[in-house]
């Protein structure tokens, strides 16, 4: 590679670095690429480092010894997340978005690309230090939620379905009760979809009782896999009984007037750690 500026040098090390969170990536490798000594290297990673935490953008931590290097963990400031998910619980709030049976319609919010973006890091940094090797939904609207979340952690994304797929081969099947509905459904997960003893973060856009939640917890239990989290984009809080007991959210749906049709949304559990 042509030997770059160090200007530039700084440029191409932070693309580097943005592009392979929680990956540890030893100086040797940036040193040989710049043609740059370690110690320059060193001197480089404290100002990416510097910059990273004072824009709030993550974190760099440093694995010292022969077999060490550097990480990116992405962070977000918790004056960052409230700014956000102030402006998007305003655009919750609209009365427009209220649906029958108290349901918000929220696939304009799950289609920016932009707003998962922002979401998929929030979640990425609730969950930074559980070492996630998998992150889970159901189809259909806690996808793109899944891959913004995988993004910044870096890991695979596994779907699961409400119908067999003919095209994944063999499946695991499990019959769970909505927790709203109280209806007996089924969801299936591919064998090959998921590797056996898998740490598994939870992600879905929306919970009243936790049914599907509680379900995948289940469906789970057949692969040996860890649940090492639950995210949820927005939770409700007029429930008898919650079927999931630990679990992070960004939002709270606090009261639902469908005929004066006004809604109450604070700010979910993610602030109160």
């Amino acid at each position: 590679m042509k030997k770059l500026r160090r200007s530039a040098r700084l440029v191409d090390m932070t693309q580097h670095l943005l592009a392979q969170p929680h990956t540890l990536i030893p100086l040797t490798v940036f040193a040989e690429q710049y043609g740059a000594a370690k110690s320059s290297i060193s001197e480089d990673l404290s100002i990416i480092k510097e910059a990273f935490e004072s824009q709030g953008v993550g974190v760099l931590t440093t694995v010292a010894g022969a077999a060490g290097g550097v990480k990116f963990i992405p962070k977000v400031k918790t004056e960052d997340a409230l700014d956000f998910m102030k402006e998007l619980i305003t655009h919750l709030g609209n009365p427009e978005r209220l649906l029958p049976g108290g349901y918000l319609y929220m696939s304009d919010i799950l289609g920016n690309p932009i707003t998962m973006s922002k979401i998929g890091k929030l979640f990425a940094s609730a969950f930074a230090d559980k070492n996630v090797e998998v992150v889970m939904t159901v189809e259909t609207k806690g996808i793109p939620l899944a891959y913004a979340t995988a993004l910044y952690l870096n890991v695979p994304v596994v779907i699961v379905r409400r119908d067999n797929k003919v095209t994944e081969g063999s499946v695991v099947s499990i019959n769970y009760v909505s927790g709203s509905s109280k209806r007996i459904q089924t969801m299936s997960l591919a064998r090959r979809a998921l590797p056996e003893q898998s740490r598994v973060l939870i992600v879905d856009d929306f919970m009243k009782a936790g049914g599907t939640v509680r379900g995948m917890i289940d469906l789970l239990q057949e692969f040996r896999a860890t649940v090492i989290g639950c995210g949820v984009l927005v939770e409700t809080a007029d429930v008898s009984e919650r079927l999931v007991d630990e679990y992070v959210s960004l939002a709270k749906l606090q009261e639902v007037d469908i005929k004066g049709k006004q809604i109450e949304i604070e700010l979910g559990s993610y602030f109160q750690k």
